[in-house]
């Protein structure tokens, strides 16, 4: 059993019993190698909710009809990231337990590993759709195993070859791109071709979507601590978001890397919020 946190994200002010989606942050950026300040996202998008309407027009969907529960932001131990993904994990797993989705605001990006590692105990036959500027297939980065630029790598250590579809990928070292191209991963660079045929061939299994905000192009979302441009739209990703989630069976989610103190107008912010909103509204509209 959780408790409702204080500030919600709008609309997601449901009973935890009545809840059949359980939003939380990992407010964690320690291994963050350019411009940190994604701990702040979590809090910082629960603010700025508030800003937009339950309502979204592009779905003809509504938060308040739906039964969604924020339990807040972890405390995490920034000095240690196994114990923070230890903390990320048991979260998941309880939310799991109860029958429930986990959808997680980071942070930054390896925060998805500690999720990943609580989806596959309840499904061993998981795979994840990936979306993302970078690949995140180092083995390590200046020596660190568990670093952000390392966790997607970490995630094919626990899931094996042919599990992980990646796409906007447009950034990463040569090493990375060949490991790939060896047919560990399936890489899509730049956008989101082949995500429709990809959707085909998960159907019936489970999946995870984890969702790296600099996947959009920085003229529409500057405020994130690595930025890479070639990026897609808004529209673009929303469809995209859209085309994953009512076509495959989403069994938990994340969104990172928004960084609020690099958001100087608030606009990647309203983005990140918008972009929430949406993806609750589609889970909502496959239960």
């Amino acid at each position: 059993m959780l408790n409702k946190n204080v500030v919600t994200f709008i609309g997601c002010d449901a009973d935890y019993e009545d809840a059949e989606i359980v939003l939380f942050g990992a407010p964690f950026d320690s291994t963050t190698s350019y411009r940190p300040g994604t701990r702040f996202a979590s809090q910082t998008m629960r603010n700025e909710s508030f800003g937009l309407e339950t309502y979204s027009p592009y779905q003809d969907r509504d938060l308040t009809d739906y039964a969604i529960f924020d339990s807040g932001d972890l405390e995490l131990p920034f000095g240690n990231s196994e114990s923070a993904l230890n903390e990320i994990e048991e979260r998941a797993a309880i939310i799991l337990n109860d029958g429930k989705l986990p959808f997680m605001i980071g942070g930054e990006h390896l925060v998805t590993l500690g999720s990943v590692r609580a989806v596959l105990k309840q499904y061993p036959d998981l795979h994840i759709v990936h979306f993302d500027a970078h690949t995140d297939l180092r083995d390590e980065y200046l020596g660190v195993k568990l670093s952000h630029a390392s966790v997607i790598r970490r995630c094919w250590d626990l899931m094996g070859d042919g599990r992980i579809h990646q796409f906007g990928i447009r950034s990463g070292d040569r090493p990375e791109f060949r490991w790939a191209e060896e047919g560990h991963v399936n890489l899509h660079k730049f956008d989101f071709s082949g995500l429709k045929q990809t959707v085909e061939s998960l159907k019936g299994k489970p999946v995870y979507l984890t969702l790296d905000l600099d996947v959009l192009d920085p003229s529409v979302f500057p405020g994130t601590g690595t930025p890479e441009f070639g990026g897609v739209t808004f529209m673009e990703l929303l469809q995209a978001l859209h085309t994953v989630i009512s076509e495959c069976q989403v069994v938990a989610c994340d969104v990172n890397e928004l960084c609020p103190p690099l958001d100087v107008t608030g606009s990647s912010t309203a983005a990140a919020c918008k972009i929430v909103r949406e993806m609750l509204l589609e889970l909502c509209g496959t239960k």
